[in-house]
């Protein structure tokens, strides 16, 4: 009786935090703030949800297979969200136009000016005489 009390807490938090992304897609402003709500609350409603199947199933092999759903998604929803949001950056996708701080443009135009710098002072050194 408490197993199904929990299992049913588990699989409605995680049905909120699934609803709570998907508003924050269609109800944030720009594209990152939607990127954010899109992976982080939807990877936590994931782990509620698959807490739950857990619990129903009750079998070893299940709980593995879930822990191992959880860690990739874990391991691989970060990632790509930071390829994409820097991918999308660089491809001057806007900002919300109410953004008071870019934190990353002066960093952005710092190494780009590092680059530029290197790739002048490689072009104007001689051939190394080895080649």
């Amino acid at each position: 009786m408490i197993t199904d009390i929990l299992i049913a807490f588990l699989l409605l938090g995680g049905s909120a935090f699934a609803l709570v992304a998907a508003l924050g897609i269609v109800r944030l402003p720009d594209f990152y703030m939607r990127m954010h709500a899109a992976t982080k609350a939807s990877a936590f409603g994931l782990v509620l949800i698959f807490a739950g199947a857990a619990l129903y199933f009750g079998d070893l092999l299940v709980l593995l297979e879930i822990l191992l759903i959880v860690f990739f998604v874990y391991v691989t929803a970060p990632i790509a969200a930071h390829l994409i949001g820097r991918a999308a950056y660089h491809m001057n996708v806007p900002l919300w136009e109410e953004t008071q701080v870019d934190e990353l443009r002066p960093r952005i135009e710092e190494s780009e000016a590092e680059i530029e710098s290197g790739n002048a002072s490689a072009a104007a050194a001689p051939d190394d005489p080895a080649d």
